[in-house]
Parts: C-alpha cells; sequence; structure tokens
C-alpha cells in the first residue's frame, strides 16, 4: 500500500493528496506531526518536513518532485499539458503559490493562526496575521485577471496549478481566511474544483480545536 506521511491542513500535503485522489491512486494517509522528535521519520527524510510518499519502493520527500513522479509513472488523468511553453506555465504558477503565495499569505494566516498553537509556540503575531490578510487581496484579483482570459489557472483545462491553489486556498478556507465575495471568478473557479471527487478527502477534514466554517464542505458555498 502507498503511503503519504502528511499534516491535513498542510497545503503542500494537499496538494499530492489532491494528484494522487485525482489519479485514483489508493495511498494510507498517516498524520505526521512533523515538529515533534521522531528518529524513525527523520530516516525518511533528514529535512524533517512533510510531505513524504512511500510508492513503488521509494520514499519520496517535496511536493514538486513528488507530483511530477506521480506524473510520469500515471500520466492518465494529465496534469500537465504536453506542450513546453504550456508545461511552462503551469511550472511558474505552481511555484507562484507554493513560494511567493505561500511566502506572503499562508505562512502568514495559517501559521500564525494554527501552526503556533499546534506546535506550542505561542500567540499569532497581529502583524504576521494583518499583512497576510492584505496581501491576499492582491493574489485574489491576480487570479481573477488570469481567469477572465482562461477556463483553468493555466490555460484552458485543469492541471497542477489548479491543485497547487486550491491547496493553499483550501487550507485557508479552512480558518475562514479567504473572502470569496471579492471575486466572483475565483469563487466560481474553486466551486467548480471543489466539487471534484479527488477534493473529497480533503473536505472532510478535521482538525482538533479548529472546526471548519459550515461552508468549508459545501459545495454550492
Amino acid at each position: 500500500m502507498n503511503r503519504l506521511f502528511h499534516v491535513p491542513l498542510s497545503p503542500f500535503c494537499r496538494k499530492v493528496r489532491l494528484s494522487l485522489a485525482e489519479k485514483k491512486i489508493e495511498v494510507e494517509l498517516v498524520e505526521q506531526r512533523y515538529w515533534e522528535p521522531d528518529p524513525d521519520f527523520l530516516r525518511r527524510n533528514p529535512a524533517g518536513k512533510v510531505p513524504v510518499l512511500r510508492m513503488n519502493g521509494l520514499t519520496m520527500a517535496e511536493s514538486g518532485p513528488i507530483c511530477e513522479y506521480i506524473e510520469e509513472v500515471q500520466p492518465e488523468p494529465p496534469l500537465m499539458p504536453r506542450d513546453p511553453k504550456a508545461r511552462y506555465e503551469v511550472r511558474r504558477l505552481v511555484n507562484w503559490f507554493d513560494d511567493t503565495f505561500h511566502h506572503e499569505v499562508t505562512s502568514k494566516l495559517l501559521y500564525e493562526r494554527v501552526n503556533k498553537k499546534l506546535m506550542k509556540l505561542g500567540y499569532p503575531d497581529s502583524k504576521n496575521v494583518k499583512s497576510g490578510a492584505q496581501r491576499i487581496k492582491f493574489h485574489l484579483d491576480y487570479m481573477g485577471e488570469l481567469l477572465d482570459q482562461r477556463r483553468w489557472l493555466a490555460g484552458d483545462v485543469m492541471t497542477l496549478a489548479d491543485f497547487a491553489a486550491a491547496a493553499h486556498f483550501s487550507a485557508l478556507d479552512y480558518i475562514s481566511d479567504v473572502d470569496w465575495n471579492r471575486n466572483t471568478v475565483v469563487k466560481d473557479w474553486y466551486a467548480k474544483i471543489k466539487s471534484r471527487p479527488a477534493f473529497r478527502s480533503i473536505l472532510a477534514d478535521q482538525v482538533p480545536g479548529f472546526p471548519p466554517p459550515p461552508h468549508y464542505a459545501d459545495l454550492d458555498f
């Protein structure tokens, strides 16, 4: 059995989970509290980070290479286009969300509100929370501009770029940190991707001490 060591609200873990689910690859989910000392886990990934995927006899770390591996061993349904220019755009947007968006928004909101409490690192930094709440507006507007020109974020078909973005937004939506009324085009995109069967496991996530809002699992939110 394939096994994914993950944290429920980690957008990087969620991106891998979505890729696996979209391709109907069964996987056992093992919640890994990576911030707690665990020699066995450090042997799997000396960096001490999730996700870690055990699949086909391999133990793999880092969500980007993991998703590329999944795409190569299970190319259908495709999450990467064949055209080099289109593949570049998917990779650019995956990096946008996993790097820029994560640094400016996810780390300022999700990590401050949830991770600090789970890790017993004190209270949220109000300056970081304020900064994240401000920067997410810019990203919503940017996504709206892309979706005004395209059916999906990277083009006319759904790709890994959409899963990367949805992984971050779903985690933030779990703690009610997304103003869906700011851009109806982005809200429609999220409603469309949220309704995919691949999303069912994610919408069923529950983090003790952090109940999701009523609209979180509602497909007609």
